[in-house]
């Protein structure tokens, strides 16, 4: 097992890692869309999905891995309303189309719209 950590994502708020590498696997933390630069927060749910996306990436970068490599992702929305716009972000970043949940939950840290976790093979 291999703890991931990188300075281009946010680094985590908790007792938690920003992922994991095991047997072959990358595991991230749900990402929220704050930039690891700056710890600020952009409006908007396109904005904010293509945070939590870059933050993803640079989690399966720090791995050796990327995008294309993703098989599963769990999405998280503050309002299911943002659906198809947080879609056309995400579609983006994803084209391999992997397997995939999104929920909308009461709530997010920070207050933010989304929070996106993957799970790539190495």
């Amino acid at each position: 097992m291999n703890i991931l950590e990188t300075k281009n994502a946010p680094g985590a708020i908790g007792p938690y890692s920003q992922g994991y590498e095991v047997n072959g696997f990358v595991f991230t933390s749900g990402q929220i869309p704050v930039d690891p630069a700056s710890g600020e927060i952009p409006a908007g749910i396109a904005a904010q999905a293509e945070q939590s996306c870059k933050n993803v990436g640079a989690i399966l970068a720090a791995a050796g891995t990327g995008f294309h490599q993703v098989f599963k992702t769990t999405c998280f929305l503050a309002d299911m309303g943002d659906f198809a716009a947080f879609n056309e972000v995400y579609a983006k970043f994803f084209a391999s189309k992997p397997a995939r949940s999104c929920v909308a939950v009461k709530e997010l840290p920070k207050g933010v719209l989304c929070e996106i976790e993957a799970i790539a093979a190495k």
